[in-house]
């Protein structure tokens, strides 16, 4: 078992390097701005303005460390809020989060962390090209679960930013998780042979609504 996780692992980074590509990040810069904090304190309250704060004083702390400490303080960061479902946090089933209504609520599921992680580690200098938003199977939960997957290098297996293990650690060493696809702002890979093992897909079947419409929200957050 421990074997074949591994491969599949080893399988999605190879998809996942094949055809990874630059991309411009409009979170580039500053990920909290003065718009953020007065949108956060007139729809969330005060305590929501704090929370910003302390994320914009977290972000400014990481920008000048090595790359590894940067993923920690985010990591650590984020995994201080509180895990809640959907459902009974927004109102409805499978809601993505902006990193702004994330901080607001204080709280969210698996990709609400992950989508908050992934543009907080891009607003302080870490490549988007290094960056995943994973889909996996938790074998200890039993359910779909999301985490961040951080590439290094070409040539290494990545580590894996959770919600449900705080530790940093190399995918191959997360006999917990199995991976089912991966995805950043341009691609998107499988791990399912049937679809052709972690092969770029045709841009007519990449499209990913909700993920889709979560940019088009924060960019119009950043605006």
């Amino acid at each position: 078992m421990a074997g074949s996780i591994t491969r599949t692992w080893i399988q999605l980074l190879i998809g996942c390097l094949v055809a990874c590509k630059p991309w411009f990040v409009y979170a580039q810069g500053s990920l909290v701005n003065e718009t953020m904090l007065l949108q956060l304190e007139q729809e969330y309250g005060v305590a929501a303005r704090e929370r910003g704060l302390d994320l914009r004083a977290a972000l400014e702390l990481a920008k000048s460390k090595p790359e590894q400490e940067k993923l920690l303080l985010v990591n650590d960061f984020f995994n201080d809020f509180l895990y809640r479902e959907d459902l009974a946090q927004w109102g409805e089933q499978d809601y993505w989060a902006t990193p702004q209504e994330f901080v607001g609520r204080y709280g969210g599921d698996c990709e609400d962390y992950v989508i908050a992680k992934y543009f907080a580690l891009i607003s302080i200098g870490v490549n988007g090209k290094k960056l995943y938003l994973t889909y996996v199977k938790a074998l200890e939960f039993d359910v779909s679960h999301m985490v961040l997957t951080y590439f290094e290098a070409p040539n290494q297996v990545p580590l894996v930013l959770d919600n449900y293990n705080r530790r940093i650690l190399k995918a191959t060493e997360r006999r917990d998780l199995i991976p089912v696809y991966s995805f950043n702002a341009e691609s998107l890979f499988l791990t399912n042979p049937s679809a052709g093992l972690a092969q770029r897909l045709p841009t007519d079947k990449v499209k990913n609504s909700k993920w889709d419409r979560l940019l088009k929200t924060i960019e119009g957050e950043f605006k």
